[in-house]
């Protein structure tokens, strides 16, 4: 779970967008970018490398 303080800081590296809390998935959504960034034991993992992108439904969100 991700702190909701730490969630109204982040942004995308990439757009430089809010991203959002996918909690199913664990990751952090940015579909202005279209890219998913992995969440590890609690900790974002903000790299383009780690990202991967979004499919078209998941972008529409």
């Amino acid at each position: 779970m991700i702190d909701k303080r730490l969630l109204s800081i982040l942004v995308c590296p990439v757009s430089k967008a809010p991203v959002e809390y996918d909690k199913e998935k664990d990751e952090l959504i940015c579909r202005a970018s279209g890219l998913a960034y992995p969440v590890r034991d609690g900790i974002p993992v903000m790299l383009e490398s780690e990202a991967r992108q979004l499919t078209a439904d998941e972008k529409l969100g």
